[in-house]
């Protein structure tokens, strides 16, 4: 498997790039990785992902991955569809592997173009919302997935979760 940090750094070249020549300023930088996430932490920014799953009624797999992609926690609440339970792991895995959430590729995607190129990322990378990273102290120390309703729901989802780290 690919190296996590070089991923990063080739597709961080690309969105660049990307943005450049649109005319587009480039974004910040992305935070840098941290220590990997602890299971505690992982129990707080789960439940708050599951709190906002119910408070909607959303059947949805949640899954929680440290800073280096690998699984801490994996949650599929009732009648979440069991295809969900991977597309959840990669949206996770893609966004500590990429940085940011995953909605930046499937916005860059969605304007062609030369973006196409991003279909082409490595398999397992996913390019649909849902997926953010996990930033405690200015570092990335894991990130969330949700997967089950639709993608801007699955990231409201997963936002919700990691937000209860701030």
């Amino acid at each position: 498997m690919a190296n996590p940090k070089l991923i990063a750094l080739i597709l961080g070249v690309v969105v660049a790039l990307a943005a450049a020549s649109a005319g587009a300023q480039a974004p910040p930088p992305p935070p840098p990785y941290g220590p990997p996430i602890g299971l505690d932490m992982a129990k707080k920014a789960m439940a708050g992902a599951e709190a906002e799953a119910r408070k909607n009624n959303w059947p949805v797999v949640i899954v929680i991955v440290d800073s280096g992609g690998n699984l801490v926690m994996l949650q599929r609440l009732d009648n979440a569809q069991l295809g969900s339970i991977e597309v959840a792991r990669q949206k996770a895995h893609t966004a500590v592997a990429y940085k940011r959430p995953t909605k930046v590729f499937q916005d860059l995607i969605s304007q062609g173009g030369g973006n196409l190129r991003l279909l082409k990322l490595p398999e397992g990378a996913s390019p649909l919302e849902g997926g953010v990273p996990i930033v405690v102290g200015g570092a990335i120390v894991g990130a969330i997935g949700v997967s089950g309703v639709t993608s801007q729901q699955d990231a409201q989802t997963a936002q919700a979760g990691a937000d209860t780290l701030k």
